[in-house]
This record gives structure tokens, C-alpha cells and sequence, in this order.
């Protein structure tokens, strides 16, 4: 019986299968990391690097058999995968799981727990010692990042800009509203429909007082900055073509069964799928769910017929903080905005370390 499943990225929908595969196949997982990181946590980490040890989850401890290649893919065919170093593995089935990356604090830079912690801490240290703040993008992350620094240093100076008039555009007036009233009561200052005239003149998450002038004419100065906008999906290792073709944002066509478009045995997850969704982790964690199904379902020789059909709206959950923060959830009656509270209980009190402590805790 053919067993071997070999799952490429080991992030929010590539570790999920793994653990629902683990147990009935031959897993191999690869990712240069050596654990499973809650990026979620990641901007409280910046500002709490006591806390930051709650995101880690190494490979080692939560796969009872399968096996863990810290290693990069360069290509992929329909056969297997094939290694930075040049090392081939075969597979029965492929997951495709690679994510998207983003700029840091938001994701991690480096492929060692020992070294994100050592970047965490020198950039909690520049960030603690600067009194103006300026966070570029106001989308999710450039509001929870502010979010989380007003909690621990209230007397900060956070200014947010970004280019686009309106914050989450996509979503209700209603949960609009409350998030601007809850930006307000934190001072965290909004420069929407503004762009700078040049990039800031320092590095990103570095210390050193500057100025800068929007397009507006307004000169915003600062001692540290932080980007939060631009999204790569992590696609480079299928350029080849030897697999499949991409679209022009990086993505692979999948069907409804998530299946890689001409092939039954190799899959894709999470942001580098073509769902016409929001990259979010709970929606990869759904698309692991309906591949783990599928492929336990073919080792059984039984026909996969579980399918993903995404949302007709979006959902949210943006903490400010552990307490604040807005959000839109699903309901038999279709989309509902939620109060703080909600947000908080699903999500900003521990940013999903609970969660995840229980799927991937030690075996």
C-alpha cells in the first residue's frame, strides 16, 4: 500500500496534516525550521520576549513517527521533492504547505528558535528605548503590532499610515466604527490615505531618530520604524514548471478537494493555493483537515470526496492588545461582528497558545 506522504513547509496547514497523518502513514515533513512557529504571537513577543518561548513547538517532540528534513525544497515534481543539498525524496502523495512570508517582527527571519529569540530580545531592547514610533501598513498586522505596543508602554507615540482612506474596507461599517473608537482611546495615531515621499532613512525594527514627510506635506518623526505590508508567497521552488504552472500572484490552482489541478495524489494548502479567500492560518488549518481526510481516504483505496468550499465573506479576529480588538465571525445566519470580548476570549488573551500546546505538545 502506498504510504508515503511527504508534506513540503511546516506552518499552520502543513504541521496539521502531518499530526492527522502521522499515525496512519509514512510522513515526512520538510522545513528548515526546527519547529512549528505560532506567528501569531509573534508581535507579543516583540513587546513581551517573556512570553515569546510559548510560540515554539519543535518537530521532534510532537511527531511520534514521522521524520523531520531541515532542509529547502528547490523542485518539485510528481514524484517527490528534491533538496537544496541535492538529496531526492520519493512520495506517494504530496502536500504542498510552503505559506507566504512577511516582513519582521510579523514572521520570524531566521530558521532557528535559539536565534528568533536573539532577535526578539535585541529588537524588544531598541523598540523599549523609543519614545516615537511609526508603523507602515494598517492592515491587520500594522494594527495588532500597534495594538501590542500600547499595552506595554502606553506613553508611546504610535503613529500608523497607510495609503488606502478606509481601515479593512472589506468589512462592516459597524466593526469599523468600533475599531476606530478603540484606536482613539489608545492614542494610537491614524495617517490614512498617505503615502512618504521616500522610504524612511534607517532600518526597519533599528533605533534612530528621523523624519519623513508624507505626500501630504506632513512631517512625522520617529525613533524606530516598522514595515507591515507586502506579502511573497512561497512558491520560487515550482518556477521550474516541472509540477505545475503558477498564477501571476505565485499561487497553484486547486480543486474543491484541494487536490494540485491534474493530479489525484499531490495537494495543496494554505496561502499558496488559489482560494479566493484571505491568507489566514484558520483557513489553512481547514484546507489540512480536507486533505488529511482525502489521503487517509486513497490509502484505504476509497474515493477522497471531501471538498473545501471557501466563505462567501470575510472573517477576523484583530486583537489590540489582550483585551481589545474587533472582529467578524460566521453564524448559521451568516456573518456577525463581535465584540471585544470575543475577540479576546478566541483569540488575543493567548493568541492561540492553548491550542496549540494542545495539538502539538510533546508526544
Amino acid at each position: 500500500m502506498s504510504r508515503t506522504v511527504v508534506v513540503v513547509g511546516g506552518g499552520y496547514g502543513g504541521s496539521a496534516v502531518a499530526k492527522a497523518l502521522d499515525a496512519e502513514a509514512d510522513v515526512v515533513l520538510i522545513d528548515p525550521r526546527d519547529a512549528f512557529v505560532n506567528t501569531a504571537g509573534s508581535l507579543r513577543a516583540l513587546t513581551r520576549p517573556d512570553w515569546a518561548g510559548t510560540m515554539f513547538f519543535p518537530y521532534d517532540q510532537w511527531l511520534r513517527r514521522g521524520s523531520v528534513v531541515r532542509e529547502r525544497a528547490v523542485s518539485v515534481d510528481p514524484g517527490g521533492v528534491t533538496l537544496a543539498s541535492g538529496r531526492r525524496i520519493e512520495a506517494d502523495y504530496l502536500v504542498l504547505a510552503t505559506g507566504s512570508s512577511y516582513a519582521y517582527p510579523a514572521k520570524p527571519a531566521s530558521d532557528s528558535m535559539d536565534e528568533v529569540m536573539d532577535d526578539l530580545r535585541r529588537t524588544h531592547k531598541e523598540l523599549a528605548g523609543a519614545e516615537r514610533v511609526l508603523i507602515l501598513g494598517a492592515g491587520p498586522v500594522g494594527l495588532e503590532l500597534a495594538g501590542e505596543i500600547k499595552e506595554v508602554w502606553p506613553h508611546k507615540h504610535v503613529t500608523v499610515l497607510d495609503p488606502a482612506e478606509r481601515l479593512l474596507a472589506a468589512f462592516p461599517e459597524e466593526m469599523r466604527r468600533e475599531l476606530h473608537r478603540q484606536l482613539d482611546e489608545l492614542d494610537i495615531h491614524l495617517r490614512l490615505g498617505a503615502n512618504l515621499t521616500t522610504t524612511p532613512p534607517t532600518e526597519p525594527a533599528q533605533a534612530e531618530t528621523f523624519t519623513v514627510t508624507t505626500t501630504g506635506g506632513e512631517e512625522i518623526t520617529a525613533d524606530i520604524w516598522f514595515r507591515a505590508h507586502g506579502v511573497h508567497v512561497n512558491s520560487d521552488y515550482l518556477a521550474d514548471g516541472r509540477l505545475t504552472a503558477r498564477t501571476p500572484r505565485g499561487q497553484v490552482p486547486v480543486t474543491e478537494t484541494l487536490n494540485v489541478q491534474g493530479y489525484e495524489h499531490v495537494y495543496a494548502i494554505g496561502d499558496i493555493t488559489d482560494v479566493p479567500e484571505a491568507k489566514m492560518a484558520g483557513y489553512a488549518m481547514q484546507h489540512a483537515e480536507v486533505v488529511a481526510r482525502n489521503i487517509l481516504a486513497q490509502m484505504r483505496g476509497e474515493r477522497p470526496e471531501a471538498t473545501y468550499q471557501p466563505l462567501p465573506y470575510p472573517m477576523i479576529l484583530l486583537p489590540l492588545g489582550p483585551r481589545g480588538g474587533v472582529g467578524q465571525l460566521p453564524s448559521p445566519e451568516g456573518p456577525v461582528v463581535v465584540p471585544a470580548e470575543t475577540v479576546s476570549a478566541y483569540k488575543g488573551a493567548d493568541l492561540f497558545t492553548g491550542r496549540f500546546s494542545e495539538q502539538f505538545g510533546a508526544a
